[in-house]
């Protein structure tokens, strides 16, 4: 169990699989058992071909690996079971639910869902739901034994120090870098044009002169939804989607076109295709008035006085990000700029060209004069950009990389936890291993307490 942590990324994609397999495997083999809990070959294998078409990465020998992260779900549930935790209703449902609008933007539409699984929703929820609960189960079993280990700085440094100087990793200059964003609102008079352009577009699909996705491929603005027409699947619940954008949708009946509606991307119209409960597919067609120079210079006048309060100490950024800021994803992290880990430690070749053209002559402290630019959705906006810290390229270093480090070291300790918990639990379970897999030397200190199945 060397890679534990690793497994239960398993542990997820065998409860997580696609909805359909062409030729799927159909086995009742027990390849293997804890206590009452089996698991079946062919549980491995459609998991394994679950997870090669959907491009994830195998491990090696993954029959004994997928066996392996088995077994310690199987365990872990046990215990959970032992130690009275549950899995509520409305997290389970609430799982479930998340899971199937899932598959449902995966496949298109609820219909087709069901014809590729040949399964109803109701159904396909059905049969994740006893895996759901395992992996929650095992979920709040493995935090119950992890989540009070701590890691001390003399810890760190033993743990630095067993590294070999030849095997640190190199790192690239990484920076630390906010921005308070904004969006120039265009003038009335554009927006009163844009407004009746959507209105012309209604009249004509109400009048049966035009269809809607004919419209929506030729003029809306929404990548995302450019190529389909203008089709979205959406969910009452979803909290991705413009409150105002959502309320409008759910207000309609199917084959209703809405009036024109304003949301945080510009003006829409949308019509609903087809809806069953709070799940929906809708058509918007997107128009984003445009913004001339007078509203962008304004918006540039707006955020050098904020910059003059910033370099005088008269409000910290933080202050302005949460005051002034217009972007939603960063407006509550203090404007941090993230990468795709989450971590606010970002290489230059994860910023936008102009962003980094803004760094090019910034110190650490430094803030920048209100910079104009065109984000990723072909919106004018205006930025000031506070370069927090700079790392130069360098070999690790307790100095300058400790929390990555000490990040490595509490998760080297909490394996060693789970190793010692299962090395000391094995010995108290009814194990069985088919005779097929005894050979897997992932499971070697399983085999070794196990019944082998003839």
């Amino acid at each position: 169990m060397k890679y534990i942590f690793s497994l239960f990324i398993l542990l997820s994609a065998l409860t997580i699989t696609a909805v359909a397999q062409p030729k799927r495997v159909i086995a009742d083999k027990i390849v293997a058992q804890v206590g009452d809990k089996i698991i079946l070959l062919s549980d491995i294998t459609n998991s394994i071909a679950d997870i090669q078409r959907q491009g994830g990465q195998l491990p090696p020998e993954p029959e004994c690996a997928l066996i392996e992260a088995q077994l310690i779900q199987k365990a872990l549930v046990l215990q959970a079971e032992k130690d009275s935790l549950v899995v509520s209703d409305d997290e389970l449902e609430a799982s479930l639910e998340n899971q199937i609008r899932g598959f449902i933007n995966q496949y298109g539409s609820k219909e087709i869902l069901e014809e590729v699984a040949g399964k109803s929703v109701y159904q396909l929820k059905e049969d994740f739901r006893d895996p759901f609960r395992e992996r929650s189960l095992a979920d709040q079993m493995r935090k119950k034994i992890i989540d009070n280990i701590k890691i001390t700085p003399t810890e760190v440094k033993t743990y630095f120090e067993t590294i070999p100087k030849d095997s640190l990793p190199y790192y690239e200059s990484e920076l630390e870098v906010s921005e308070i964003l904004v969006y120039p609102k265009s003038n009335r008079d554009v927006e009163s044009y844009v407004t009746r352009e959507l209105n012309d577009f209604k009249r004509d699909v109400e009048a049966g002169t035009k269809k809607f996705e004919v419209l929506a491929r030729q003029y809306t603005e929404d990548p995302g939804s450019k190529e389909s027409g203008g089709q979205y699947n959406i969910n009452r619940n979803d909290k991705i989607w413009d409150p105002t954008f959502l309320s409008a949708a759910f207000k309609l009946k199917e084959g209703q076109i809405s009036p024109v509606i304003k949301s945080k991307f510009g003006l829409h119209i949308i019509q609903m295709v087809s809806r069953a409960g709070d799940d929906a597919i809708i058509r918007h067609i997107l128009r984003i008035p445009p913004v001339t120079d007078v509203e962008v210079k304004e918006a540039i006048e707006k955020m050098d006085s904020v910059r003059s309060k910033l370099a005088a100490g008269a409000m910290s950024f933080g202050e302005a990000v949460s005051k002034f800021s217009e972007d939603e994803g960063s407006k509550f992290n203090a404007g941090q700029k993230q990468n795709r880990e989450g971590s606010t430690y970002i290489t230059i070749d994860q910023l936008d060209k102009d962003l980094v053209i803004a760094l090019k002559d910034m110190k650490v402290g430094d803030y920048s004069q209100p910079l104009a630019f065109t984000d990723e959705r072909n919106r004018k906006a205006v930025r000031i950009v506070h370069l927090k810290s700079r790392t130069e390229p360098h070999r690790e270093s307790l100095k300058d990389d400790y929390n990555k480090i000490a990040q490595r070291a509490l998760d080297e300790k909490r394996s060693n936890t789970l190793e010692k918990w299962f090395a000391s639990h094995i010995p108290g379970y009814y194990i069985q291993i088919d005779k097929d897999f005894t050979n897997c030397s992932t499971i070697k200190e399983w085999v070794s307490k196990a019944v082998v199945s003839k």
